[in-house]
């Protein structure tokens, strides 16, 4: 089924980096630094990933002053870029499968909540970023579910809808995929789990990433 493909778009957070435990933590101080804010549980705060800071304070927070919004990002950065210590790392397999599908001659991309400044430094820190031929964040075009950045990669590469597929791991990344008219392959070792992807109908739910090569 994915040889009907010519790209493959992935998201990044919980898709192919394990950033979840540090974005969590990261929000949950950003939170009690800026005060005010309610004190949510990590179940509740990982719900945002994948969206846009912007958009995220929206969700989580949707009767909070938006005036702390500009304070709270701030203390968010402070704390994924410097303070927080949780590891991050490329999920096992993402390299060597990477590796694959371009030997296969697809095109790869990413679609993803980061910023352009988070997006480069975790491609440069994971040294993958020759295995895209483009990329598109959220402060460049548009939050999730918004098919904005879907749309531009398809211009950028001359590809029709029906030969890209969005690979993700929450209900965020199946809504940009549906949005922007494209199919979308849901993982499980990310955020949501199989049976709140499946609601989205993907084409395939796969549970390790080598999967995507045998689909």
């Amino acid at each position: 089924m994915l040889t009907k493909y010519k790209l493959v778009i992935f998201d990044w957070d919980g898709t192919v980096m394990d950033s979840v435990g540090r974005i969590v933590s990261s929000l949950d101080a950003a939170a009690r630094l800026t005060g005010g804010l309610p004190i949510l549980s990590a179940d509740e705060l990982k719900q945002m990933i994948g969206l846009s800071l912007d958009k995220g304070y929206e969700f989580l927070y949707p009767e909070a002053m938006l005036d702390k919004r500009d304070a709270w990002k701030a203390h968010y950065a402070q704390q994924f870029r410097v303070d927080n210590q949780t590891p991050t790392a490329l999920y096992p397999g993402v390299r060597e499968t990477l590796v694959r599908l371009k030997d296969d001659d697809f095109l790869l991309a990413v679609a993803t909540g980061k910023s352009r400044v988070g997006l480069d430094r975790a491609m440069s820190e994971t040294n993958i970023e020759d295995f895209f031929v483009e990329t598109r964040t959220a402060d460049q075009t548009a939050s999730k579910p918004d098919p904005l950045m879907i749309h531009s990669l398809l211009e950028a590469l001359d590809i029709r809808p029906e030969e890209a597929v969005m690979v993700g791991d929450t209900s965020h990344d199946m809504m940009l995929a549906k949005n922007a008219g494209i199919d979308a392959i849901a993982i499980t070792w990310g955020v949501h789990d199989a049976d709140t992807l499946q609601a989205f109908t993907p084409v395939a739910v796969v549970s390790d990433i080598e999967s995507l090569l045998s689909i």
